[in-house]
């Protein structure tokens, strides 16, 4: 079989968004240059299109144009080393994801335990924050979680009162070991996010889990977090002001 008959085929198989690199074709290495001669040939024929240097997708046609593939497919290099997660979406796609916003933007934010300086991706920018804890496929949607919280100031188009309330039915609809686990992950953020877990946490009356929560805090540093006052009915039991 040709060498283009056989990628044309085995992107037939793809997904539509799906972002692949010649890497993915089952094709012998010396082959290399003939592989992306052909996957360029097939850019200018409009059969895929190119993210970014060695970076291709295969789109998918709407009645709006031609969508671009989901943030995850485009930075998913920088999430997963073979298969083992070593990153993950947080910062506004989340924010979005969670319900706190309804913007979206072209900055990806990654969580890594290992940052690097921003960098360009086509349209995109993409910008790193550090995770003390380990990042493993479990904990990931309480890291964005944990992230929001800690950010809940600064999410956009919304308030703290609004985001709170959110919080609430969000944290609501865990289990219990996920609440446990969620205040063990807390312990690597900071106090006002500890703080205000503890308040979100007394909110619906999971007070029993707080206890470790409460002693991990100076009991006189204050937490400035205006807003907050008007979701929650004791945040001052947590010096938040």
């Amino acid at each position: 079989m040709k060498v283009t008959e056989s990628i044309r085929n085995t992107i037939e198989r793809f997904q539509k968004g799906y972002v692949f690199t010649y890497e993915d074709f089952d094709v012998d290495v010396s082959k290399k240059e003939a592989i992306i001669k052909a996957l360029n040939r097939m850019v200018n024929s409009g059969k895929i299109e190119k993210l970014s240097k060695g970076k291709y997708f295969k789109p998918e046609q709407t009645p709006f144009g031609r969508l671009q593939p989901s943030q995850e497919q485009i930075v998913k290099d920088l999430l997963y080393d073979d298969s083992k997660v070593i990153g993950y979406l947080t910062g506004l796609s989340i924010y979005n994801k969670l319900g706190l916003t309804t913007q979206v933007s072209n900055i990806i934010q990654i969580g890594k335990n290992q940052t690097r300086p921003k960098f360009k991706r086509e349209r995109y920018t993409i910008l790193f924050v550090k995770q003390k804890n380990t990042i493993t496929k479990r904990n990931i949607p309480l890291l964005q979680i944990l992230d929001s919280i800690k950010y809940v100031k600064k999410i956009p188009d919304t308030s703290v009162k609004a985001s709170c309330l959110r919080f609430l039915e969000i944290i609501k609809s865990l289990n219990l070991e996920d609440m446990k686990e969620l205040i063990r992950l807390s312990f690597k953020y900071s106090p006002s996010t500890r703080a205000l877990l503890g308040a979100l946490l007394d909110e619906i009356e999971e007070k029993s889990l707080t206890t470790a929560l409460k002693k991990s805090l100076n009991p006189i540093t204050k937490y400035e977090i205006p807003g907050a006052q008007k979701a929650l009915t004791k945040p001052s039991n947590w010096n938040i002001i």
